[in-house]
């Protein structure tokens, strides 16, 4: 408990130092997954090369690689050739400190002794309800360490998905498999248990129901099973918000290419709230989703009237609802708690809800096809940037001795040894 113990004036600055060391890692992420397509091949370039200039190739001194110190020492330019350094390095830095501050102080009380009722991600049924193997600032602790590396593989998928597009599995599948695997090893990670239900509202409903549908109602208290195995529970918790976050994507995928003639929804995004539903759980994953369009909403306007796009990215509207989910949970929560109490009637609403979509888009595309519009989905084209286009620009831009592409200082023994002495003095004289 002395680590704990820490005041919060000491522990913030240290959380922000290292979530800014934290994002200029991510910041590598950023740039070489997309070079990629398999996930394997993504996380070996991590540590491929080291990190150098792309337009002269020279090595990032380390003082020069310090979050946000470096990027303002150097003016936002290579030390070397003076290109412009994207602004987004510093910003991704800043984000990812401020996230681990902000989050920091939404989950884990000032008192860890006093009670956590009406703070941070609490619920009735919440983790402190089990007789589990970890005290109760241990589990807090490594509950924000689990939400805040999903945070950093969201700010990954998210820049990614901003600039192109796409969500490579780099950012999502390696953060999936760790949230089965600390679920299952601590099983207290979970903010609400596999399954819960209002008795009362459940029995309201039984007696309103027909005949056929009481067989199927049932009443089960996740709360003695969580406690006797919490590992197990942890397991199918977080598999369970693997499957429902991703089911939940994938079934509006489906429904817009079915009806539509085209993806709704990248598979990039399937992935995405697979990951998050196998860290915050099924719950919290569907609030997620239904969170996500009131914020893009706004984007997709603008894109509309600025850009004439109908397409946005969706990626990083999933992950800034996950955000606010996790901020706002005190006051989110609540609402949709409601709902989660009709037990068993909640999948059976969410069927409901699917055919209602579909039926929704089978009438838009009725009532375009009578007003004389086209129903016919958008003619895909090519990609203006694939990843062979990055590389073949990446190399033309290295220096090269031979075609003198930015040509720079160089110790002539070098050259000498490469036999290139005397075809360098031929061809630029005494310039070295």
């Amino acid at each position: 408990m002395i680590f704990y113990d820490l005041p919060r004036f000491f522990v913030l600055p240290c959380l922000f130092i290292i979530g800014c060391c934290i994002g200029s890692f991510l910041n590598v992420c950023i740039h070489r997954f997309p070079s990629k397509q398999r996930l394997w091949d993504q996380l070996k370039a991590l540590n491929s090369h080291g990190s150098g200039c792309p337009r002269c190739a020279a090595a990032i001194l380390w003082r020069d690689n310090i979050p946000l110190i470096g990027w303002l020492l150097l003016r936002g330019k290579c030390r070397n050739c003076r290109r412009p350094i994207s602004i987004r390095y510093p910003l991704v830095e800043l984000l990812t400190g401020v996230l681990f501050v902000v989050v920091y102080i939404a989950e884990i009380p000032v008192d860890l002794r006093g009670n956590l009722a009406g703070f941070g991600l609490y619920s009735s049924d919440g983790p402190q309800a089990i007789r589990g193997p970890l005290d109760l600032a241990t589990w807090l602790h490594v509950r924000y360490a689990l939400h805040i590396a999903m945070f950093c593989c969201l700010i990954v998928a998210t820049f990614i998905d901003f600039e192109l597009r796409i969500i490579p599995d780099g950012s999502t599948v390696p953060m999936m498999l760790l949230a089965i695997m600390t679920s299952t090893a601590f099983g207290q990670t979970f903010i609400v248990p596999l399954w819960f239900q209002d008795d009362s509202v459940a029995n309201t409903l039984r007696q309103i129901s027909p005949d056929w549908l009481k067989p199927l109602l049932f009443t089960w208290d996740c709360i003695p099973f969580a406690s006797r195995h919490p590992h197990g529970h942890g397991l199918l918790f977080s598999l369970a918000g693997l499957i429902v976050g991703g089911g939940v994507v994938w079934l509006v995928r489906l429904a817009g290419f079915w009806i539509l003639r085209q993806e709704a929804m990248g598979f990039g995004d399937v992935i995405l709230m697979a990951m998050v539903g196998s860290v915050i759980g099924w719950q919290a994953a569907v609030v997620v989703f239904f969170i996500a369009p009131i914020l893009a909403i706004f984007a997709a306007i603008v894109a509309w009237v600025t850009q004439r796009d109908r397409e946005i990215p969706y990626g990083p509207w999933l992950s800034a609802a996950t955000l606010a989910l996790i901020l706002g949970w005190q006051s989110i929560w609540p609402l949709a708690e409601r709902v989660y109490d009709m037990g068993i009637f909640v999948p059976l609403i969410a069927m409901g809800m699917f055919v209602s979509l579909i039926a929704c888009l089978q009438g838009i595309q009725i009532i375009k096809k009578l007003l004389g519009f086209s129903t016919a989905g958008p003619v895909l084209e090519e990609a203006g940037w694939s990843s062979a286009d990055h590389l073949t620009f990446y190399n033309s831009e290295r220096p090269d001795l031979q075609t003198n592409q930015w040509p720079g200082e160089l110790w002539p023994g070098i050259r000498s040894g490469q036999g290139l002495n005397h075809y360098q003095q031929w061809r630029f004289g005494d310039r070295k």
